[in-house]
């Protein structure tokens, strides 16, 4: 019996020490609510229904500030046909993201993620992540990193989930 005992505990503390699992396609999207620019908080789970585009960025990363023009795009594009894009910024300073969002034009929602509890969630480790969710709530896609000319991979995969 303490044999039994000694081997769950240790099990337990490996599991514990291990990484979160990545998010991965065909899983259910981890859920959180994060304090927005514009003072709300927003939960991820209230936008069941909907297509949702997650996309952590850092004001310090390049192709995170070279991605948003056509994240905007995307947004004007879709946003009237049941599509959500939700911007998380990383950064430890809030007002930094804010003044970037601001510059840059930013249309759609940002939410921050200064403690980075949604980033260790959602396990990232690349700048730019986006995730595509389907209106069950379920991950359908992950990107990590950005070249120009993904936004023609996300347009075509936000297409195919809002058809569904």
């Amino acid at each position: 019996m303490k044999a039994v005992r000694l081997a769950l505990l240790w099990l337990f503390a490996l599991a514990a020490a291990m990484p979160a699992a990545a998010v991965a396609p065909n899983s259910a999207a981890p859920d959180f609510t994060l304090h927005s620019m514009d003072g709300t908080n927003l939960r991820l789970q209230q936008q069941r229904g909907r297509v949702v585009l997650v996309n952590f960025w850092a004001t310090w990363c390049g192709p995170c500030r070279e991605e948003m023009p056509q994240l905007n795009k995307l947004y004007d594009k879709y946003r009237s046909s049941g599509f959500v894009l939700l911007g998380v910024n990383v950064d430890d300073d809030a007002s930094k993201g804010m003044e970037v969002a601001q510059k840059l034009g930013v249309k759609f929602p940002v939410l921050l993620d200064t403690d980075k509890k949604v980033s260790k969630l959602y396990d990232l480790a690349t700048m730019p992540s986006t995730v595509l969710i389907d209106r069950d709530g379920r991950v359908r896609y992950v990107h990590r990193g950005y070249l120009a000319g993904y936004e023609q991979s996300y347009d075509k995969q936000i297409r195919e989930l809002l058809k569904e």
